[in-house]
């Protein structure tokens, strides 16, 4: 995974700026996804882009020509491109920012600006409050009732949060730095970027040294650092160029393991301990565990220790929420977590027979390279638009005939043939059920008409869930991190439906959706509802995304008993109704 390179997601942001900018002036949908498709490219990368612009070797990136070469090339160089310069210039920056409210694509966003002067939210929510908005042609007075529900909920979602996908690659090549110099030892990230919280505030690095003056001066030496906030003999506080503030303490070899469990947190489960500890007349602090008659201070090196001298077993980061954990580990129940190493195959990945940069035998033998046992090729639907667009059932049957082709030549992994088909409104699929039964997967999610009441999305999500022919339901609520709110769904029905169908839930792990989070996995797996955790994956490099699905997962008490692509390929065999 790709997570060194500030410089890859830097250049995924332009060119994901230049499509939205491109969409707002009306461009051809060709153009807007040569320039989505490149970003994708750039954020999968398993290489820093700069090595590659270094060498000259920016258009072996798929999507990359020469023309887009020479842009990311003078980006690299001056930190500015002209043409982005220029698009900018077409549009109040407001503008762009209307299209992240649910119900504002790019041709509603224009005609506001060009037609009502609308260049901010509030000016978007007077326009629909006022009644000018519903005045525009085809429009009219649901759709400004609609954005003015959409908007409020955007706003009630704002917050100074960002997505952990957004946060862990910077954190990681800091961490790599440090770790690469004698002067810092036992460098670990804590905080909530250590439990894997879906959205990080800021972020809390630890570690040892003899000499925390200088661990300091190099740490202010990496890449990004714009401002330090504060200084002392222990702790340093800095802004990265993103507006992150990063925490880095160090202490004493010994007081490690003490100060690890105490700055990952959460406050819930640290004060739930303490709250424990003082029943047995112990005293924590970040400093180790002391009497609280005698006052005499026991350190602790290792944060298993600390729990150790507790009577209780080490407890997982991702556990450590207060909801019940202390409780689970004293009485022996704390569950085997899923691992990464647990999960057997992907069962939603995409291909350039999609909207997918690789071929499918290049996914297949990049599967194969993961020592996966079994993989699922799900290409989208015709619903899907776009270049090149979902698969018709002609496509679709050219494909499997692909497709045999790649099992002749890869007979060591066993490759499904599914799709990924578009949920509709009224919860029909988009695919006859006579054409699903012919595929041995089929994924089914929601791509489109995301403001629909709960009453109508729940009807049309439980009806898609009792589908026969339906085995998982991918990226089950919709949300987009930062830019999307999930649908409006009683999760409760869903989980109903999916219980009496044994129908599974994904647990999409691509880093902006997330999708189930925690709180939702722990009720399915409550319920014994099957998951299963797959990149949803658009190139090779994004199969390497798992671990982010993992991690929820983990956050949701997931063990691989219940994790439907963690069984080996004789067991899921045997599950397949197709």
């Amino acid at each position: 995974m790709p997570m060194e390179s500030m410089n890859n997601q830097v250049i995924a942001d332009v060119l994901d700026e230049i499509a939205e900018l491109l969409e707002l002036k009306g461009e051809s949908a060709f153009r807007v996804r040569a320039y989505e498709k490149a970003a994708a490219a750039v954020r999968s990368l398993p290489a820093d882009i700069s090595d590659l612009a270094g060498e000259g070797r920016l258009q072996s990136i798929p999507g990359v020509g020469g023309a887009l070469a020479q842009k990311i090339d003078e980006y690299l160089r001056t930190g500015r491109m002209e043409y982005l310069e220029g698009l900018r210039a077409q549009f109040p920056p407001g503008v762009r920012q209307l299209m992240g409210v649910p119900g504002v694509g790019p041709k509603l966003a224009a005609r506001a600006y060009q037609e009502l002067g609308v260049e901010t939210l509030d000016g978007l929510q007077e326009a629909a409050a006022d009644g000018r908005l519903a005045a525009l042609p085809r429009l009219g007075e649901r759709t400004a009732e609609n954005l003015l529900k959409a908007i409020e909920r955007a706003r009630s979602q704002q917050s100074t949060r960002l997505p952990i996908g957004d946060v862990l690659p910077y954190v990681r090549m800091v961490l790599r730095r440090l770790e690469e110099v004698e002067v810092v030892r036992n460098v670990t990230v804590a905080g909530s970027l250590r439990r894997f919280r879906e959205t990080i505030r800021d972020v809390d690095i630890i570690a040892t040294s003899d000499a925390p003056s200088a661990a300091f001066d190099l740490f202010l030496s990496l890449p990004g650092i714009k401002e330090v906030v504060a200084r002392g003999p222990t702790k340093l506080s800095v802004l990265n160029e993103r507006g992150l503030q990063i925490d880095f303490r160090i202490v004493p070899h010994e007081s490690y393991g003490s100060l690890l469990q105490h700055f990952t947190g959460s406050k819930e489960h640290n004060v739930a301990l303490r709250e424990y500890a003082l029943r047995r007349g112990q005293s924590l602090s970040e400093y180790g565990i002391a009497g609280v008659e005698t006052g005499e201070r026991q350190l602790f090196a290792a944060e298993t220790e600390f729990y150790a001298a507790l009577d209780l077993p080490w407890i997982p980061p991702e556990l450590r929420e207060g909801t019940g954990e202390i409780e689970a580990g004293l009485a022996g129940a704390l569950p085997a977590l899923l691992e990464t190493g647990d999960i057997r195959g992907d069962l939603h990945m995409h291909t350039d027979w999609s909207d997918g940069t690789a071929s499918l035998e290049a996914m297949v033998e990049a599967a194969i390279g993961r020592g996966y046992e079994y993989v699922a090729v799900t290409d989208h639907s015709p619903s899907r638009g776009g270049d090149p667009g979902g698969l018709s059932v002609d496509r679709l049957h050219r494909q499997r005939e692909a497709l045999a082709v790649v099992r002749e030549r890869h007979p060591e992994i066993h490759i499904l043939h599914g799709t990924e088909v578009d949920i509709k409104n009224d919860g029909s699929l988009d695919f006859a059920d006579e054409v699903l039964a012919e595929l041995d997967w089929v994924v089914a999610s929601i791509h489109s008409s995301f403001s629909l009441s709960q009453e109508q999305m729940t009807r049309r999500m439980v009806s898609a869930i009792a589908n026969p022919h339906v085995d998982l339901i991918g990226h089950p609520t919709g949300r987009i991190l930062g830019r999307r709110p999930p649908y409006e769904l009683n999760m409760e029905a869903v989980f109903e439906a999916a219980a009496e169908h044994g129908t599974a839930l994904e647990v999409n792990s691509f880093p902006q959706r997330l999708d189930l989070k925690d709180s939702y996995v722990r009720r399915a797996v409550e319920m014994g509802i099957p998951i299963a955790v797959d990149t949803d994956a658009h190139s090779i490099a994004e199969l390497n995304q798992l671990e982010f699905g993992v991690r929820v997962a983990r956050r949701g008490w997931a063990t691989a008993a219940g994790v439907v692509n963690a069984r080996r390929w004789e067991a899921l065999s045997r599950s397949l109704h197709h």
